[in-house]
C-alpha cells in the first residue's frame, strides 16, 4: 500500500470544499488495499474580512461574479443535486449568509493539535480524524442548516457533533489560540499561488486544483503512488 500525505487547502464555506473531499472519500474506497492517505485540512477564507456585515448568500454572489440571481440560482441547485448524490446535506445552501470563516479554521487547528491522527486514515466516519469530523460537522451546519460558523454558539455545537471537548474549544474561541498559526498558513499557500480551493497538495509537492471527478482524482493519485513506487 502506498501512503499519500494530501494537504487540502480549503475553506468551510466553499460548497466545492465539501463536494471534492467527498469525491475523495470515494476514489479512496474504490483504491482501498492499493492508496491510503494522510490528510491535513489547511485554512483559505473566502471572505477573508474580520469585519464581515452577514448578507443572503444570493445577491452577494451575484455581485462578486457579475451573474443575475436566475443563473446564480440554477448554479445553487446545481450543487445541491450533486452534493445530494454524494451524501451532503446542501438544503440550506440557497438560505445561508455570507460570513467569516477565522475562528473556525482557529478551531481546526486546535483539534488537529488537540487530538493528533493516526496515518493511513480509512475515512470512514468512524475512523476519520477528530480535525476531519469537525470540519464535516461545518459544512453540515453551514451548507445542510443555514447557521452561521462564524458564530461561536454554532461552531461549539459542531465541536460537540464532532466528538471533542466543547469546554477546552470555548477556551480557545475566547482567546487569540491559533490565530497566528491560521495566518501563516493562509500566507504559505496564497505565496505558493494558491488562490481557489479546494487545492490537494499531494506529498508537499503535486497540486491537483479543483473538486476533480472521481475517476480523473483517482488516476491522478494512481500516478503519483506509480512514480513514488518507481523513484523508491
Amino acid at each position: 500500500m502506498t501512503l499519500l500525505r494530501i494537504d487540502l487547502v480549503s475553506d468551510v464555506a466553499c460548497p466545492w470544499c465539501a463536494i471534492g473531499y467527498a469525491r475523495l472519500q470515494q476514489v479512496l474506497q474504490s483504491l482501498q488495499g492499493a492508496i491510503a492517505v494522510d490528510l491535513h485540512w489547511r485554512a483559505f477564507e473566502l471572505n477573508p474580512d474580520p469585519a464581515l456585515k452577514p448578507e443572503p448568500i444570493l445577491p452577494a454572489l451575484c455581485r462578486k461574479y457579475g451573474v443575475p440571481a436566475a443563473q446564480m440560482q440554477q448554479s445553487q441547485q446545481m450543487l445541491m443535486q450533486l452534493a445530494a448524490g454524494l451524501g451532503l446535506n446542501f438544503t440550506g445552501m440557497e438560505q445561508r449568509l455570507t460570513c467569516n470563516t477565522f475562528d473556525a479554521h482557529r478551531l481546526l487547528k486546535w483539534a488537529a493539535a488537540a487530538y493528533p491522527a493516526v496515518s493511513a486514515q480509512s475515512h470512514s466516519a468512524q475512523q476519520a480524524s477528530a480535525q476531519t469530523r469537525l470540519k464535516l460537522a461545518l459544512f453540515e451546519a453551514y451548507f445542510g442548516r443555514a447557521e452561521q460558523v462564524s458564530e461561536p454558539q454554532v461552531l461549539l455545537r459542531c465541536v460537540e457533533v464532532a466528538g471533542l471537548d466543547t469546554d477546552s474549544a470555548a477556551q480557545v474561541l475566547a482567546s487569540t489560540q491559533f490565530a497566528d498559526d491560521v495566518r501563516a498558513e493562509e500566507a504559505a499557500y496564497q505565496q505558493a499561488g494558491i488562490s481557489s480551493v479546494p487545492a490537494f497538495v499531494i506529498n508537499q509537492r503535486y497540486l491537483i486544483s479543483g473538486a476533480q471527478e472521481p475517476a480523473q482524482l483517482a488516476g491522478t493519485l494512481r500516478q503519483i503512488a506509480a512514480e513514488m513506487n518507481a523513484s523508491a
